[in-house]
């Protein structure tokens, strides 16, 4: 693209820096070379978005070590700045070179979230890329998808050419390396796929049929030529010491979502909350060691400048040696005046006494997930958290000067009454008791309570993947019930959009079909659904109706144990038999313990994904 011009549109646009790509610790290289592999890696959301993910900064440098590939960044242009591109005739750029990634070899989109899904249709037609799979040539980039949305990237199958399946460190290298044998000769698309298609954890969707029934179900998912395997399974990595990890993050111009250094503890879950999608999909737990640990983030602050370092994993305070973890931290990092930080915290296992000590450089509110508002409700949902964990916690951290706390909980999980929003009030109410407590009865000006509600969607390879969504007219009239409820001057009550929720179901359990509903939706506006001041639900609404297909179809109804889904032919290591036998426990109100302490079945171990490492 020519500097002159490019300047001139800057100068046009909301966040610039957006679209710079020169930032410290970005890599460069020679473009001029006609044998470099081009990899274009798309995060299909806003730069601030993109930018925060730990796992497109871990790829960027994985896939740059190779000499013979230049892997750069996308992300979607803001409105303002796509309407000039469109009025200019500019294709959509990779931020490394500003070249056009139209004539990439790879353009390849992280799939983190269900309604960023028209933003990638957006971006291909930005760069001049044939949106559906079958109107590519042999000069076309090849479209590959990763992420956790891609063990159900069913509705995007008529767009897509690969799926990468579980963690991609050494997956998308493999991939990189059948392309350089194939590019040789260069014969036909299909000759590449069916290349790819027999490393494990790649799923080529187009050598796959599926069958509906009368119903509308869907009958069968069967491969369409010999030599493809019945189920896909998906990769991980063995050993959390041996994989790549950056020792340099890029450091963005412009504030971003997670402008920190961030240090990834492990990888999997063992809690077992039967909502959570990505506790069944990353088992088993891996861990880091200590000594892996405490030479990255040195690394990490020198080569990036951050005064803040974040603890990352599903569930932080899990992680083994987090005292001795934090003691480095602190006795290294304080002086320096650099703050550490922590997610969301469990109730039952954390240390007050760590979280004041990391936190001596700057403190900040702290955030606990109780996720519902009563213990039958948190039982049925196996979050195993109590009354008293809270009461408990908030009272030591008070104690120790803490002035605010947020509280994260679902709304329409199943089996939930209203007794149970009940108890999320009185939750909130009893934290204020306990402030009262703490402080003599008094409430500073300082104290508050935040109180956040999100709608439950049911997910692929959950136990609760066979319940339906409660509908949006259910979920209002919960959010309108905690309004009143939670009317109190020291108390703020967020709630998440139903109508996004809504469409994140549909897609989350949908199948091929909705592809046309997709690209439908697409022509008719939709963008940046993930957005609530952009989504618009009327849109998606015609669309299915266009097609035939009903929402409440997808979204709102119960299934059945022996009803076939869209992803049963992806192998993710945790068997059918445990989601459906946890989803009985659910029903019975019980809980089932963390599986460090008592092996529950779920099929990990016995697999060839995870065996010997639970």
């Amino acid at each position: 693209m020519d500097k002159h011009n490019f300047k001139k549109i800057l100068k046009k646009v909301e966040k610039p820096a957006r679209y710079l790509g020169n930032e410290i610790n970005s890599i460069h290289k020679d473009t001029t070379n006609e044998n470099l592999i081009r990899y274009a890696h798309c995060f299909p959301d806003l730069y601030e978005v993109g930018m925060s993910h730990l796992g497109s900064q871990i790829l960027y440098r994985a896939i740059n070590r190779d000499e013979d590939v230049f892997c750069e960044r996308v992300y979607a242009p803001a409105l303002d700045m796509e309407e000039i591109m469109r009025e200019n005739n500019i294709p959509l750029f990779a931020l490394e070179s500003r070249e056009s990634i139209r004539n990439f070899d790879f353009v390849t989109f992280t799939l983190q979230y269900e309604l960023s899904y028209s933003n990638i249709l957006n971006m291909m037609d930005l760069a001049g890329i044939p949106l559906k799979r079958e109107d590519r040539d042999l000069d076309d980039p090849f479209i590959m998808v990763g992420g956790s949305c891609a063990y159900n990237c069913e509705p995007l199958a008529d767009f897509i050419d690969i799926a990468v399946l579980g963690e991609g460190e050494e997956l998308n290298l493999e991939v990189i390396a059948e392309y350089k044998e194939w590019k040789k000769n260069k014969t036909t698309r299909e000759d590449f796929l069916a290349r790819v298609a027999k490393i494990e954890g790649v799923y080529v969707p187009s050598f796959y049929d599926v069958e509906y029934n009368e119903d509308q179900t869907v009958k069968s998912v069967k491969p369409n030529r010999e030599g493809v395997n019945e189920k896909v399974r998906k990769r991980i990595i063995r050993n959390m010491d041996e994989v790549y990890y950056p020792e340099k993050l890029i450091v963005p111009y412009i504030e971003i979502v997670h402008d920190r250094v961030v240090l990834e503890l492990f990888r999997g879950c063992t809690r077992g909350c039967r909502f959570c999608q990505a506790g069944m999909i990353y088992r088993p737990i891996r861990e880091k060691s200590l000594d892996t640990l405490t030479k990255s983030v040195r690394e990490l602050v020198d080569n990036t400048g951050y005064d803040e370092i974040s603890l990352s994993s599903l569930s932080t305070s899990d992680y083994s040696q987090l005292p001795e973890l934090t003691d480095f931290l602190v006795d290294e990092f304080t002086p320096e005046n650099i703050g550490i930080s922590l997610p969301s915290l469990r109730l039952d296992n954390f240390s007050m006494e760590i979280a004041e000590k990391i936190q001596q450089v700057r403190k900040s509110g702290l955030t606990f997930a109780p996720e519902a508002g009563t213990q039958r409700l948190r039982d049925v949902i196996n979050k195993g958290v109590t009354e008293n964990d809270l009461k408990n916690t908030t009272k030591k951290a008070f104690e120790m000067g803490w002035n605010s706390v947020k509280l994260y909980f679902m709304i329409g999980l199943p089996t939930e009454r209203y007794d149970d929003l009940d108890g999320i009030r009185d939750l909130a109410y009893d934290v204020i008791d306990t402030y009262r407590e703490v402080h003599g009865g008094k409430l500073k000006k300082k104290f508050s309570v935040t109180v956040s509600t999100s709608t439950f969607v049911p997910k692929p390879f959950t136990p609760f993947q066979w319940h339906g969504q409660d509908t949006t007219e259910e979920v209002l009239n919960k959010q309108h019930y905690l309004v009143k409820a939670l009317k109190n001057k020291d108390i703020k009550y967020n709630y998440h959009d139903s109508k996004t929720s809504l469409m994140e179901a549909v897609f989350a359990r949908g199948d091929r079909r909705l592809g046309k509903v997709l690209l439908d939706a697409y022509k008719m506006g939709a963008k940046f659904d993930g957005w609530s001041e952009h989504f618009k639900l009327d849109i998606y609404k015609e669309a299915m109706e266009k097609n035939n297909l009903d929402i409440a179809f997808y979204a709102n109804r119960e299934r059945s144990y022996d009803e076939v889904f869209p992803w049963d032919h992806i192998d993710v290591g945790v068997s059918k038999k445990f989601l459906v036998r946890e989803n009985e426990i659910a029903k019975s109100e019980k809980v089932t313990v963390d599986c460090r302490h008592k092996c529950n079945g779920c099929g990990i171990n016995a697999h060839e994904i995870g065996k010997g490492l639970c």
